[in-house]
């Protein structure tokens, strides 16, 4: 690449890390807003009035004073308070729900079943950067049960737990399509086949070494 060429892509950089920065931005404070609206509904449901017709008029009222404004129906209303009362009392995810974004934390409270699973999801989101898409996959697949059965495993000191078994227990591999009782050999030969998308599994967790 030559001088000139260099010099665009400074500009591309610059121009990439601006938006990238706007829309952290931009997701926090519609985190932020999502948080005092379920903080205000949350309140509310406590006055003998509060109920789906109630929702309904402040949905009604949102739209006439912002029209065409999407996610403040009953259902989405009813979200925002769900997201305020799960976490309002847990002070260990309360400085970093800003960091991902609303539908990585639909995807958590609809799926996750506890307050540890709720921070598993939360953390792995934030520091392997899921889109809503790889977050998903990970939650189907059950990873945080996964996750765990191997923790306990190599904490218990199993003599019988394998390579193998580690290797399955860390990686999803769902999509070699491998039968039960595999063989190395099968299982070799679905890995070249599918070697793209092996990869894009494991090129997380990859770290250069020191040498």
């Amino acid at each position: 690449m030559d001088e000139i060429q260099k010099s665009f892509r400074q500009i591309a950089d610059i121009i990439q890390t601006s938006k990238d920065n706007t829309y952290r931005k931009i997701n926090e404070e519609m985190i932020k807003m999502y948080w005092h609206i379920g903080e205000f509904l949350s309140m509310q449901a406590q006055e003998s009035s509060f109920g789906d017709a109630y929702i309904d008029s402040i949905a009604e009222f949102i739209q006439s004073e912002f029209p065409g404004i999407k996610g403040f129906n009953r259902r989405g209303l009813y979200r925002m308070k769900q997201f305020y009362e799960i976490y309002v009392e847990d002070e260990f995810v309360s400085a970093v729900l800003t960091q991902i974004s609303w539908i990585n934390h639909l995807l958590i409270m609809s799926k996750a079943k506890t307050k540890e699973e709720r921070q598993f999801y939360l953390m792995l989101s934030i520091n392997e950067h899921y889109s809503s898409r790889e977050l998903e996959r990970q939650m189907n697949s059950a990873y945080y049960e996964r996750y765990m059965i191997s923790k306990d495993k190599m904490f218990s000191g199993e003599s019988n737990i394998t390579n193998k078994d580690i290797f399955l227990d860390s990686y999803v591999l769902e999509f070699l399509d491998l039968p039960d009782n595999y063989k190395e050999k099968d299982l070799r030969k679905a890995l070249i086949s599918n070697i793209k998308d092996f990869i894009l599994e494991i090129g997380r967790d990859i770290r250069p070494c020191s040498v």
